[in-house]
């Protein structure tokens, strides 16, 4: 197994970590040789699980138990939806299913001072597993990261640093900071999305060894889109599942660079316009992996929506009345699933799978003033 430079097909030995390729391009994994029902550690009840399928020795797992959260089944305008709590892992985000492997591999080859870039979850998550592992941890955050997801950083030991501007100005700040530590970018480093790809496993095993018609998740990098193309591949190469699941990514109408690529029907960034949005987490003006995201949405058949603020924290609201609490970007991606429904693109009588990535706990103080707002709206 190696690094693939896909700019250029250079390849590198995984021996030693690299978070790019000595072009400076990002990296990908090759292909993983993936893993059969009957090689499933039933005794663990973590991504670890599947270790089988993990490019990581298990013996050197640095891990809190993340991962098999559950599938809980809902009716959703009128569908049959199994929402997939992802928000209930150890630090509160989806983020901990890849940084569980990543951190695991960076330890085993000798890393011990990590940085990172982050609107918040994945430093949050970065800073735990680090401090698990016994690293050194440094986070990048914007200065208009929600104090919640600050203070759990910092609570974890990692050194917080807070830049002015937009997430892009945040990202490119930590490129800066490469030069003297380990970047351990999970938009960078692909062992991140190799944790990421057990989300397939798990939905897998969780249906009864069956693939769902259709996966909806929140749109950022995408991390989650690239990781299920990863994991039901290598359960279709293996013969395991037939054929693949439908992908759908969600973005907010406020910052939606891959559904500006998607609509013009390219496999690059196009001109975008970009504004605030509640959804911070997805917030990404320049994300990495453009070209495979893309891929991975329409070779599945998927497609990629934005959703407006306006639907974003009506969804936030519907879901805290069923019980499930998240921040404003897992309750985007409820929004776009509403809109597929009524287009047509996705039908009631499909397997549909809602992923919910985020705890609202990070984002109490803003969901309150939204909720508000919106009760004032209704009684005027």
């Amino acid at each position: 197994m190696n690094y693939v430079d896909p700019s250029t097909g250079a390849t590198y030995a995984l021996d030693t970590a690299r978070w790019c390729a000595d072009t400076g391009h990002y990296l990908n994994l090759g292909p993983s040789p993936g893993l059969r029902r009957s090689q499933i550690d039933t005794g663990r009840h973590s991504v670890w699980r599947y270790a089988s399928a993990l490019l990581v020795d298990v013996e050197n797992a640095v891990t809190m138990g993340e991962g098999w959260t559950p599938l809980l089944e809902r009716d959703w305008d009128g569908a049959r939806v199994a929402f997939k709590l992802e928000f209930m892992m150890p630090t509160g985000s989806f983020k901990d299913r890849g940084m569980t492997v990543m951190v695991s591999y960076l330890k085993s080859r000798g890393i011990g001072h990590v940085l990172e870039d982050s609107s918040g979850n994945a430093g949050a998550s970065l800073s735990a597993y680090a401090a698990a592992a016994h690293m050194r941890c440094k986070i990048l955050v914007p200065e208009t990261a929600s104090y919640p997801k600050i203070a759990q950083i910092a609570a974890c030991g990692a050194e917080v640093v807070t830049v002015k501007g937009s997430r892009q100005d945040v990202a490119d700040a930590a490129l800066r900071y490469s030069k003297q530590i380990f970047y351990a970018s999970h938009n960078w480093q692909p062992f991140f999305v190799e944790g990421t790809k057990t989300l397939a496993y798990e939905l897998w095993e969780q249906l009864g060894f069956r693939v769902p018609d259709n996966v909806v998740v929140p749109l950022g990098y995408g991390s989650n889109i690239l990781g299920c193309e990863r994991g039901f591949a290598e359960l279709k190469r293996n013969g395991e599942i037939a054929a693949m699941p439908r992908l759908f990514g969600v973005q907010a109408a406020n910052c939606a660079p891959y559904y500006s690529a998607y609509k013009a029907g390219v496999r690059h960034l196009v001109p975008t316009e970009v504004t605030p949005t509640v959804a911070e987490g997805i917030a990404s003006s320049q994300p990495t992996r453009v070209a495979e995201v893309l891929a991975a949405v329409r070779q599945s058949g998927g497609a990629i929506v934005a959703v407006s603020e306006e639907e974003i924290v009506t969804a936030l609201g519907s879901l805290a009345r069923q019980g499930m609490y998240v921040e404003p970007t897992s309750a985007a991606a409820a929004a776009g699933l509403s809109q597929l429904l009524r287009s047509g693109a996705i039908s009631a009588g499909e397997t549909t799978v809602l992923v919910l990535t985020g705890s609202g706990l990070k984002a109490s103080e803003r969901i309150g003033e939204l909720l508000k707002l919106t009760a004032r709206q209704e009684a005027s």
